[in-house]
């Protein structure tokens, strides 16, 4: 006589997937279960994990966790310990990285950090610092571009010796 045997376990469920389409007129969403551990939920309220601030701001992952640590992004964490944030991250993660890809420092950023939540360096509260501290910058900037230059001279004045010119 045959014995039936025991079927397997299914796999864990891991995360919620949702899937883009509604039930009703009342907006409720349909809500499936799936494996997939990529996947991440964006909730309706207007969070968002790391991974969709990534892709709508252009900023990597590592450096929105480095924006964070450094006190310029600020997220909560859900119950299984995801970054959630909220709208206004994508305006301060994109403008970090504008302004640090402009020439500041993080330093410079920092100092300027209240500029993040407006529209643009116009509209801060005080566009005296934010005048300042570009200025100050862009000083730097062109001290260490006097230098490269004597560098590049020296160094091409060398190779013009050496080459027998």
């Amino acid at each position: 006589m045959a014995t039936a045997r025991p079927m397997p376990d299914p796999p864990p469920v891991t995360t919620a997937v949702r899937s883009d389409h509604l039930l009703s007129e009342s907006s409720i969403m349909s809500w499936t279960l799936g494996t997939d551990t990529g996947v991440k939920v964006k909730d309706g309220d207007g969070r968002m994990l790391i991974g969709e601030l990534s892709r709508r701001s252009g900023v990597s992952r590592r450096s929105l966790r480095y924006y964070e640590q450094q006190g310029l992004l600020r997220s909560r964490r859900t119950a299984n310990g995801w970054r959630e944030y909220d709208e206004a991250a994508e305006r301060r993660a994109r403008g970090v990285a504008e302004m640090l890809a402009a020439g500041l420092t993080l330093e410079g950023v920092k100092e300027l950090e209240p500029c993040l939540d407006m529209d643009g360096l116009a509209a801060c509260d005080d566009p005296g610092l934010a005048l300042e501290t570009y200025r100050a910058r862009l000083a730097v900037v062109e001290q260490r571009m006097t230098a490269l230059r004597h560098h590049r001279d020296e160094l091409a004045r060398r190779v013009d010796e050496l080459s027998g010119r």
